[in-house]
């Protein structure tokens, strides 16, 4: 794996004068698994590099050109060349836009205030940065919390952000070996609060005679002088060097006036065992595990805390075995941070069936108060529940009822953003779609872009063809490859659809809805049951239309009158629904599962799993090739509606045949395609996870 690091244009990658981010890049790439393919790409006058896999980047200012501009264009001229895998950017939005063309991982790192950078200031801004980076990295909490806001959760808890701290090296110390002095590390400047600390520590030292003060830093700027002949100004020195002196330190000091992103002196202090003592101001107090955060930034304040720790040694002795006790912002562990984002680039991460968080959106017919109650969405929900997942349900069409408004006809709008902002709170393992039509595409390639370990699936119902039901297959077919996987009740073989990723289920059988055993009844009052309906959602019979399945019955009831049927949906017989169709099932002896147009192998309408669920003789025509699921001592298959009229006839005077296929239907049924099992199924093909055994319907 190739990896290019740009650095902000003019950050001193050398020795002489190293800033934060070049020492932070050099100790963590010394350790990485990925150093030796590692270029680290800037622009420095000074030489005496941190390391030998640096390239200083050749530069020629240039009249009423940006010398960002230049400096990033000769970067990308030698990544051409390169052709690394991934592109980390270090502090410079403004750089991200030159980079729109490449096909590579983008990461970018936050060191600063993104809202004090250009480029990153506007919500627009920043929704650029998380939507064309793979990757955004932030040294502190509060740096991510500055960034975003305005932006939603969805955002906010997006795969792609992450806060990876700066740290710093971890060595054997020596806590007797402290001497007494107070250390201020950083820029020399009122911003640092350096003034302050200066005042503070003059008093100190006036107080204390056996004690000395050492300041490391500079600042061209700006002059900030203090006479005391045991306050000594170290300028600047490397690194190592103050490192080393920090291990004798045993107090330091870095009290900033700004909001500090992260702070390095603070974190390099707690490392060596230092009582740190820290303002309360942007990520420092996420710099140490142990110390003393400032209440109020003023000189007396300062000057207390510090007088307080020398004079209660027992107190400073404390902090200092704790700081150094709790330290954990190595590099060894960042670094192992920064590979393990690196290598699930190019890793298809692996989630077992275990204890997932799933986002089951399907309608769950909230708005017809109980009448779809028994739906199949609720079947599977249930066989998610029972595999002992965590589900949370989005009911779609229900939102989109209650949601419409002027500026929102359909509802549509609100739906979407309801899921996007339940991705971001909810952080599912696995999204399961259920004729979501209204989910839009672009919403799902932005879950897919913000969070790529969620998987997505969705399962379709309704009957589909390449002729009458054309429609429906369009309709499946539209999220078909933004799916991980896709699972329809209709054999896929004949559909000749584009995905291979599509797969049969049946519709499921679950013991809290089929439950009437219906074999076991003794009496009768009807021979053979069938209920249909002009649209679940419409309710009642539409006036002037006529389902082909009214001319089969009719057919059928011309026959002969030896038959007592029960039939709802037709002859202005209602249709019925829940409870009432359950009370109605348990007077007929028999039913007919018959779906609406030409048969197709295995399909069938959810009537199927009410009716042998519920452990009714079944009968099924032969053209489903459902026969190859069930065996004749399990349902009856029949050819057209004379075969149909003539088993009737057969069966209704031989109640033990009722009982025994009945009952075995019901067996096989629950045995073979419960709702567990289904679910489980829909789980396993969407994560890719494959088991001993097939489940019974597979290569049928």
């Amino acid at each position: 794996m190739k990896i290019s690091i740009l650095l902000p244009y003019k950050e001193n990658y050398s020795k002489n004068y190293a800033g934060a981010v070049s020492i932070f890049i050099n100790e963590v790439n010394k350790i990485s698994k990925f150093k030796s393919s590692t270029k680290i790409y800037g622009n420095t006058d000074f030489k005496n590099y941190l390391s030998t896999n640096y390239i200083n980047i050749p530069f020629r200012k240039k009249y009423f050109q940006s010398s960002s501009k230049i400096y990033v264009n000769n970067f990308i001229n030698l990544e051409k060349k390169r052709k690394s895998d991934i592109i980390e950017i270090h502090n410079r939005p403004s750089y991200l836009k030159y980079f729109t063309y490449f096909k590579k991982k983008v990461v970018f790192y936050f060191h600063n205030d993104p809202l004090s950078m250009k480029d990153s200031t506007s919500i627009a801004e920043r929704e650029f940065i998380l939507k064309f980076c793979n990757k955004i990295i932030f040294n502190s909490e509060w740096t991510k919390k500055r960034f975003f806001l305005g932006l939603d959760n969805f955002n906010l808890n997006s795969e792609k952000v992450e806060v990876i701290y700066q740290s710093t090296s971890k060595k054997k110390i020596n806590l007797n070996k402290k001497e007494k002095i107070v250390t201020f590390v950083g820029r020399l400047n009122k911003s640092k609060g350096y003034d302050l600390f200066g005042k503070a520590i003059i008093k100190i030292l006036n107080e204390f005679k056996d004690w000395k003060a050492i300041a490391f830093g500079d600042e061209l700027r700006e002059k900030i002088l203090f006479d005391h002949k045991r306050f000594i100004n170290m300028g600047y020195k490397s690194n190592k060097e103050v490192l080393k002196f920090l291990e004798k330190t045993s107090i330091a000091v870095a009290c900033s006036r700004w909001d500090e992103p992260f702070g390095r002196s603070s974190l390099e202090a707690s490392s060596r065992g230092c009582a740190v003592i820290i303002s309360n101001k942007g990520g420092l107090p996420e710099t140490i595990t142990d110390g003393i955060i400032l209440k109020k930034l003023t000189v007396n304040d300062l000057y207390r805390n510090i007088k307080n720790l020398i004079l209660n040694k027992k107190k400073l002795i404390d902090i200092q075995k704790k700081s150094y006790k709790n330290f954990y912002l190595d590099n060894k562990l960042i670094s192992s941070q920064i590979d393990k984002y690196r290598s699930h680039f190019f890793k298809d991460l692996k989630i077992k069936n275990e204890n997932l968080k799933i986002l089951h959106v399907t309608n769950f017919n909230l708005r017809h108060n109980g009448r779809l109650f028994y739906n199949t969405g609720r079947r599977i929900n249930n066989g998610l529940l029972k595999l002992g997942h965590t589900v949370q349900t989005l009911s779609d069409r229900d939102t989109v009822s209650q949601e419409r408004k002027i500026s929102d006809l359909y509802g549509s709008k609100s739906l979407n953003g309801k899921l996007l902002e339940i991705v971001g709170n909810y952080k599912p393992n696995l999204i399961i779609l259920g004729h979501a039509d209204a989910i839009s595409n672009e919403t799902l390639q932005k879950i897919k872009n913000f969070y790529p370990s969620i998987k997505i699936c969705q399962w379709f119902l309704d009957k589909m063809d390449n002729k009458d039901w054309l429609n429906n297959k369009i309709r499946f077919e539209k999220k078909m490859n933004l799916m991980d996987s896709s699972f329809c009740t209709t054999c896929p073989k004949g559909l000749n659809l584009r995905n291979k990723k599509v797969y049969y289920i049946p519709n499921p059988v679950d013991e809290n809805f089929e439950n009437l055993k219906i074999y076991k009844n003794k009496f009768f009052q009807y021979d053979l049951f069938f209920a249909m309906s002009h649209g679940v959602h419409r309710g009642t019979l539409k006036k002037g239309k006529i389902d082909k399945r009214e001319i089969f019955l009719e057919k059928l009831e011309k026959l002969g009158n030896e038959i007592k049927y029960n039939f709802y949906g037709n002859k202005n017989n209602q249709p019925i629904w829940s409870e009432n169709f359950k009370n109605e099932l348990l007077k007929s002896k028999m039913a007919l599962n018959l779906s609406q147009g030409t048969p197709l192998k295995f399909y069938s309408s959810d009537r199927i799993a009410q009716l042998m669920g519920n452990g009714i003789l079944t009968f099924i025509d032969s053209k489903t090739k459902l026969y190859k699921l069930f065996n004749k001592e399990e349902a009856v298959f029949y050819k057209n509606h004379k075969d149909l009229y003539k088993s009737i006839l057969y069966y209704k005077d031989r109640p033990h045949l009722i009982r025994k296929i009945g009952k075995n239907g019901m067996i096989k049924y629950f045995s073979k395609m419960n709702s567990k099992l289904v679910a489980n199924y829909i789980i396993n093909k969407t994560l890719n996870i494959k088991n001993k055994e097939k489940s019974f319907w597979e290569n049928k």
